[in-house]
Parts: C-alpha cells; sequence; structure tokens
C-alpha cells in the first residue's frame, strides 16, 4: 500500500500521528479530522506570502480542510479544527489549479494538503496533463513523514514548509505533538536533498521562484531562545540553500488571551530583533522578516468557499 495510493486511507498513517484509522468508514475520525474526501475550504489569489512566491501578481492557494497538527494558536481553526469546506473530486481540483493559472497565479499554493495526498497527487498530474505549466508549492506545518516527501519528489516543485519548535516540550505544550523536532527535521532534510537532486534552487526571471525551499518560522512570545534553537537546527540542515522567513505575526486568539499565560500576549520588539540578529550571525544570505505591528489577522483571508465550486477537468 503507498502512501499516495487511494487504499493508504483505509489505515491511515499519512502524518506522524500514525492513527491508523478508517477513512473510508464513517464513524470516529483520525487527529486530521477528515475522511477520504478532500474538503477546500477556499482558493483565489494570495497576496501575503513571502515575495518569491506571491511577487505582483499572488500566489494560486488552495486552502484544505483539516490538519493533523491542531495549534493551540492557529489562526485557521475554522478550517482546521472546526472542518469548514466543500467536498471536492480530483478532477475538480485539478480544475481549479488550471483556473488559477488562468487568473494569473504564479504557482499553485497548497495549503496544509498532505493529509489529501493521494488525490493531490492525482490531481496535480492531471492539470499538468492539461497544460499546467506554474510550479506546484506545498505549504506545510513541517510536521511531515519524510517518506511522503520522498514519494512527492516529482509532484511538488516549491517547499513552504514551517519550523515552529526545537524543544519537544513546548511542542508538546502548544501543538500536541512532542516528536514535532525531530520530524520536522528529517522531513527539511527530505525536502532540501530532493531539490538538491533536481539542480537545487532556481528563480524564474522576475525573481518568483520555480524550484527551492523557504522555511518559515513563527516568533513566539516568551520563546525566543527556542526561536534561535530552530535556526541553528536550519541552518545545520539546509545552510544557505534554504531561503528564511522569520515571522513577526503572533497574535493571540480569544482562547489564547484567556490562558493568561505567555500566549496572551504578543511578541516583544527585543524578542524579534534578538533572533533576526541570531540569523544575521549565522549566516543567512536570503532572509524575509516583517516589520513590527504585523498581526495575523491581516494575512487570513475569508474562508467562504470562493473558487472551490464548479467544472471537473
Amino acid at each position: 500500500m503507498g502512501l499516495l495510493d487511494e487504499s493508504a486511507y483505509t489505515e491511515c498513517r499519512l502524518c506522524p500521528r500514525g492513527c491508523a484509522v478508517d477513512r473510508t468508514a464513517p464513524g470516529p475520525r483520525g487527529v486530521c479530522g477528515q475522511g477520504d474526501g478532500v474538503r477546500v475550504a477556499r482558493a483565489a489569489l494570495h497576496y501575503w506570502e513571502e515575495p518569491p512566491i506571491s511577487g505582483e501578481a499572488g500566489s494560486g492557494a488552495i486552502f484544505f480542510s483539516g490538519c493533523p497538527l491542531g495549534c493551540v494558536f492557529c489562526q485557521n481553526h475554522r478550517i482546521s479544527s472546526e472542518g469548514f469546506g466543500r467536498a471536492v473530486s480530483a478532477r475538480r481540483l485539478a480544475m481549479v489549479m488550471m483556473e488559477l493559472q488562468g487568473q494569473g497565479a504564479l504557482n499553485v499554493n497548497l495549503v496544509t494538503a498532505l493529509h489529501f495526498a493521494p488525490q493531490v497527487a492525482r490531481a496535480v498530474a492531471l492539470a499538468r496533463d492539461a497544460g499546467l505549466a506554474i510550479p506546484v508549492l506545498c505549504n506545510t506545518s513541517g510536521y511531515e513523514r519524510p517518506e511522503l516527501v520522498a514519494a512527492l519528489d516529482g509532484v511538488v516543485d516549491v517547499w513552504l514548509a514551517d519550523f515552529k519548535y526545537a524543544s519537544p516540550d513546548l511542542a508538546a505544550r502548544y501543538s500536541r505533538a512532542r516528536d514535532y523536532p525531530r520530524v520536522a527535521a528529517a522531513a527539511l532534510s527530505q525536502m532540501v536533498a530532493q531539490v538538491e537532486a533536481r539542480g537545487g534552487r532556481r528563480l524564474a526571471p522576475d525573481g518568483t521562484m520555480l524550484q527551492g525551499v523557504v522555511v518559515r518560522h513563527l516568533v513566539m512570545p516568551g520563546a525566543s531562545d527556542d526561536s534561535m534553537a530552530v535556526l541553528d537546527r536550519v541552518w545545520e540542515i539546509g545552510g544557505n540553500r534554504v531561503d528564511l522567513s522569520v515571522m513577526n505575526q503572533y497574535t493571540p486568539s480569544a482562547e489564547c488571551r484567556a490562558r493568561g499565560d505567555e500566549l496572551s500576549r504578543t511578541v516583544t520588539d527585543a524578542e524579534y530583533e534578538c533572533v533576526l540578529d541570531h540569523a544575521d550571525a549565522l549566516g543567512f544570505e536570503r532572509m524575509w522578516w516583517q516589520q513590527g505591528g504585523t498581526v495575523s489577522e491581516s494575512f487570513v483571508p475569508e474562508f467562504d468557499d470562493t473558487g472551490v465550486a464548479g467544472p471537473e477537468l
């Protein structure tokens, strides 16, 4: 049973949780909360990714329902934990990719998609057969099985991967995933090796990314030491073979504000600057950062089925 075979859903181990739930049957779901049918909450041009991803024209973002990670501070909780989204076939998903290309998207941006990896891979193949010519980008929490990353060689051109934590304790506290640092490191190592084997980072004449790895790290309040440890690990794995994005957009949700702990506040300027200084000291040559005062809500689109319904390919 291959990871890109739809039979993988009958005893699902697509993600590191390894729930082994039968997602084809009614009844209890695994951690991702999804069955074997793809669900999508929005498909539209998105202008708030890193410059090599969004450029001026925008990235063709497809937001998938469900998530295996379940971070307590998630800004996309309506789709990640509440399950909002519309069921689509692989053929409709392929047509969505073609429609985004027709709108001028610089890439197809698959946001939290790999718990639907079999249909996603099939949809990409269908779309490419129909003339999809823009890169396919996988936008992931970083919590992926390296075996699944390897299986997607030739499907994914650009990896846009989070690396959230270096501390297992922090990963357990915020994402119920004590193994996150180990899993994310193994997944990133596979992504880097895969891209290097295909010739490494490549840009279009306009500077947009055709192939490569971008690692994102969200600085958390009270955790700048862990952020610096994350950057140490990313440097060790990828060095300047990866682009680095250090984000300053943590914004506490109502639930986080009610906790009364460090998650109830934003990141201070001093905390963020400390992490940026560390990235500079390590030697990252391609680094993206955000201006002070950034808040997450400005980057969260309306999840309203935009671009989801329509004809199949």
